[in-house]
């Protein structure tokens, strides 16, 4: 009899495929890769199982191709998740494995010998020689590096050079580290009560599934929590999952968990670490030798077969959403996957999801308070600044300009906050009323001043500024509205004595710049520091004392339901940075709407009363989290192409249809993307299991529909964005 052999191939059809299977295939080969032919050339897919039966008749069944048994076999919780993820969010299997696994694997790029990551550690010899005077060499420099912890042998090659290794080895200076997962306590704060009740919570369901809501105010140290649960994890030889929600979070929170655990195996995952290095980690998890794992949302697909405790720092962040291929939130994958695994799972949060709140409300998960801050300090006041009535000049109000005054006086540093990067939104003629507009989409160009660039912000396409009006040649053009870097400039010459600091998207390039901006600002090397949101979490400045908040008033008004609750959120979070450090602590905010209820919980550090406000209002129009979401969205070279799509698809979905409620079809808010235009048809149902039910049905038919050329669509459920 014929055995067959059925894999997931990285091809956008919602199905499986089946092979005929070699006569060496074994059930150990399930979750390897393999390669196989397809079409006219070949594809790498994944083993899912040994059928004995397929639905293809098996005389048109192709032979499998060579089984790659060099690489690990992916196990069946793995596998599991994956299936999951890609039946909840309807997306096709094989895709959903390719995004699952780091870039080499996909392809299958074997790992030799060359690609072994040993920890090295300080020998007795190595520390003697430091103690003896000699001159600085290289070896010299990477023992007094390896003085202050253990570190893979990749890292030190990158800053060392691979000759500056091999002869500490040779000198007998280094060796290969044996892992420790004893925690470093020395430098670590005393716990108070509530973090003390924190960890003992959490830690006393260790053995099964039990989500948490980790709520405590920004500075109340819910660092240190974690810290302490992963200390009992690796004690109880388990590993740890811990998410971030940004690449520029995660080597500052990493370098706390180096320090605290020095000779523990950890591992960084994230879309800006080198493919190998992703390769590298996603086996060191994969084989149990990491005992954490640090990453952002895609790291929740790292497979740990010791794993004991989930943490999701920020839980809130809309960056653990993934906008395109497979739509997933990370958040919610953990969840799952902790329920998976009966281990317990923390979301921790100043300004938690209004999902998460609920779910903290209603029992599903329990609550947790930290409500006060863990160093000796107050969390700051906030003020509001009456715009109404107030001349500003390049967005600030001379209530703000003296509020940063009085900071450079005392030798403290002020944060200016404003959420839009560039000099001005958009560049302008005033004589005919030219606007830089982007050629791909319906959104204008930003006038960047210091690149002397016109930038989209949604497709990336540039421009150099016109030296005249495109239209009409007049050369007194303006920019109109404001940015990071125009404040930047009116700060300059408003507080010429000031060291000022910009931090965006268009001054940091790169992590390592960003980690030499973030030492400057720690090291009081900067007077006045203007950033968006980059500068909002996760950071503590002991010197920083003033937030002064400036364009806040848009997302009052914005026509998405979820704009209050985000900007709650970052005002929340951008405010939590002032005072950290024992010095008092002002967040201003101007605004020309102060008597909005808000701003009124904001000043009173209200954020139940204001959760509790908004999930009233989300219950009276059934949005989510009091309700289910799903939108189907169509992109063609021309709108009328994906209306129509649209409304047939619409038309399939009918007759399964009962208990939810189908819009219309509807361009977007940002029409024309990247040369493509866009129209959307949201899907909503009071339950979870009823919006399921109707995709299950629905999706067969949509891909049965016949789509014009070029036409591309997609399904997003539990959408951050309409």
């Amino acid at each position: 009899m014929k055995r067959i052999v059925r894999l997931a191939l990285p091809v956008p059809l919602p199905r499986s495929f089946d092979y005929l299977a070699p006569v060496d295939i074994s059930p150990d080969d399930v979750g390897r890769m393999a390669r196989v032919p397809f079409g006219s050339g070949e594809k790498i897919g994944v083993i899912l199982a040994l059928p004995d039966e397929s639905a293809v008749d098996l005389a048109r069944l192709k032979p499998l191709g060579p089984i790659l048994r060099e690489v690990p076999a992916l196990p069946a919780d793995w596998i599991a998740l994956v299936q999951f993820a890609a039946r909840y969010y309807h997306h096709p299997l094989g895709e959903a494995v390719a995004v699952a696994l780091p870039p080499g694997l996909r392809v299958a790029a074997l790992l030799d010998d060359r690609s072994a990551d040993p920890w090295l550690t300080l020998t007795d010899a190595g520390r003697a020689a430091l103690a003896a005077p000699g001159r600085m060499s290289r070896v010299r420099s990477l023992a007094e590096r390896l003085f202050e912890a253990d570190l893979p042998r990749s890292e030190l090659v990158a800053d060392f050079g691979s000759v500056a290794v091999r002869e500490a080895r040779q000198r007998g200076w280094v060796i290969e580290a044996h892992p420790r997962r004893d925690a470093d306590l020395s430098g670590a704060p005393t716990l108070n009560d509530e973090q003390r009740s924190a960890v003992d919570a959490v830690w006393a369901q260790a053995a099964r599934f039990s989500p948490f809501l980790l709520h405590g105010i920004t500075g109340s140290g819910k660092t240190e929590v974690y810290l302490r649960l992963i200390e009992r994890a690796l004690a109880a030889g388990k590993q740890a999952l811990l998410l971030v929600p940004e690449i520029g979070l995660t080597p500052q929170l990493e370098a706390r968990v180096a320090s605290r655990f020095p000779r523990a195996r950890r591992v960084a995952l994230h879309s800006g670490a080198t493919d190998g290095a992703r390769c590298r980690g996603f086996i060191a998890a994969l084989d149990g030798s990491a005992d954490i794992v640090i990453g952002t949302r895609l790291s929740v697909f790292s497979p740990l077969p010791r794993l004991g405790l989930i943490l999701i720092d920020e839980e809130h962040d809309a960056s653990y959403k993934q906008q395109d291929g497979l739509r997933y939130s990370a958040r919610d994958l953990a969840v799952w996957r902790a329920q998976q695994a009966g281990v317990p799972v923390v979301l921790g949060s100043a300004t938690p999801s209004l999902e998460t709140w609920q779910a903290a409300q209603n029992g599903r998960y329990r609550l947790l308070k930290l409500e006060r801050r863990a160093a000796a300090a107050a969390p700051p006041t906030v003020r509001l600044i009456d715009t109404r009535r107030i001349k500003l000049k390049d967005g600030l109000s001379p209530p703000m300009e003296a509020a940063i005054a009085a900071r450079l006086e005392r030798g403290e540093q002020s944060l200016i906050f404003l959420n839009r990067r560039g000099y001005a939104p958009v560049l302008a003629c005033p004589a005919c009323n030219w606007v830089s507009d982007c050629d791909h989409c319906s959104a204008h160009r930003v006038f960047h001043l210091s690149e002397r660039l016109l930038r989209c912000h949604h497709c990336g396409t540039e421009a150099p500024v016109p030296r005249a009006c495109p239209q009409c040649g007049n050369q007194d053009l303006h920019g109109f509205g404001r940015g990071t870097q125009r404040v930047e400039e009116y700060l300059g010459a408003r507080f010429p004595q000031a060291r000022i600091l910009r931090a965006d998207r268009d001054s940091i390039k790169t992590p390592a710049h960003w980690a030499a901006l973030r030492h400057a600002i720690e090291a009081g090397e900067a007077d006045i520091l203007v950033g968006t949101q980059m500068l909002a979490k996760g950071h503590d400045f002991p010197k920083l004392t003033l937030v002064g908040v400036i364009g806040a008033d848009a997302s009052l008004f914005a026509a998405d339901y979820r704009a209050p609750e985000r900007l709650f959120q970052q005002l929340m979070q951008v405010g939590g940075r002032a005072g950290r450090a024992g010095l008092a602590g002002e967040v201003l905010i101007q605004t020309e709407f102060p008597e909005h209820p808000l701003f009124d919980a904001l000043r009173r550090q209200d954020f139940a009363g204001f959760a509790n406000s908004q999930l009233d209002e989300r219950a009276q129009a059934h949005f989510p989290p009091c309700g289910a979401q799903a939108v189907l969205r169509a992109e063609a070279l021309e709108v009328d192409q994906a209306i129509d799509f649209l409304k047939r698809a619409r038309e399939a979905a009918d007759p399964f249809a009962d208990v939810v409620r189908l819009y219309d079809a509807v361009p977007m808010r940002l029409v024309r993307r990247a040369r493509l235009e866009r129209a959307q048809l949201v899907v909503e149902a009071d339950t979870r299991a009823a919006l399921q039910n109707l995709l299950a049905q629905w999706l067969p038919a949509l891909y049965a529909l016949k789509a014009p050329r070029g036409l591309r669509w997609h399904v997003d459920v539990d959408p951050i964005d309409l």
